[in-house]
């Protein structure tokens, strides 16, 4: 179910352990009442990229103890091609057409879509050119804004070697982390406005949600005011020109 009173797609785009699943998970705590008031969030659907890729490796794992080739990544665990990124972004637009297809929610819906990408592999520009005008109708973006320190910190700091496939607590090698992610386009892809990002001939809206201090980890007030105030601005923009159809 769709509504003039909630974003349908919002886009958490980041580096990694930025904050965007903290985020998620604030927002999945949140009575819907209050989401659908304070932050104009219904029912949540979520789509991640970092479950799928974890499958691929799980996959390659697999096959190498069959005595068989990978599929997917070399010995050092990098895919064998960089398109396999963009691979990820097409998946994330099939899980939404069949989440489109039969969902039969009472409550408005929205669709939490996340996922990094670093210039290494092609960035953001080489990931929205296989974003679909479905998943774009109604979308918007929210940019958790971290340097690359502070990524390194918290991706560090958040490694359960017992939970290596959990959303909240995966992590990567420094150099590996460093190699994929040190360097992110998304000062150049919107750079053009302060307010849209054009993509596939659509303005898509988007805010910078600043992250330096951390304060998705506590999960407490802080968050909750700073998530209110760049969401409402959000959403003033994603309500301007008719954007809304």
């Amino acid at each position: 179910m769709r509504s003039n009173n909630t974003f349908h797609v919002l886009f958490l785009l980041a580096r990694p352990a930025a904050g965007k699943s903290e985020i998620i998970k604030f927002i999945n705590n949140l009575p819907i009442s209050e989401r659908l008031e304070k932050f104009h969030i219904g029912e949540i659907r979520e789509i991640d990229d970092f479950p799928m890729l974890w499958d691929w490796f799980e996959e390659d794992a697999i096959l190498n103890k069959l005595g068989k080739p990978s599929l997917h990544s070399d010995t050092d665990g990098y895919f064998l091609h960089r398109y396999f990124w963009d691979v990820l972004i097409e998946k994330i637009c099939n899980e939404f057409d069949k989440a489109e297809r039969d969902q039969d929610s009472d409550h408005p819906v929205t669709y939490l879509i996340e996922f990094s990408r670093g210039t290494e592999h092609g960035g953001y520009q080489s990931a929205f050119k296989h974003l679909t005008r479905a998943i774009l109708t109604n979308a918007a973006i929210l940019y958790v804004n971290v340097p690359w320190e502070e990524s390194l910190r918290k991706n560090r700091k958040r490694f359960n070697p017992d939970r290596p496939d959990s959303i909240l607590e995966h992590s990567l090698p420094d150099r590996k982390l460093e190699k994929l992610y040190r360097y992110s386009d998304w000062e150049v892809v919107s750079q053009n406005d302060n307010e849209y990002i054009e993509i596939n001939g659509k303005k898509i809206p988007y805010v910078v949600f600043e992250n330096s201090d951390d304060v998705t980890s506590e999960q407490g007030e802080k968050l909750r005011e700073r998530l209110t105030e760049n969401l409402q601005v959000l959403w003033n923009i994603y309500n301007k020109n008719g954007l809304i159809n």
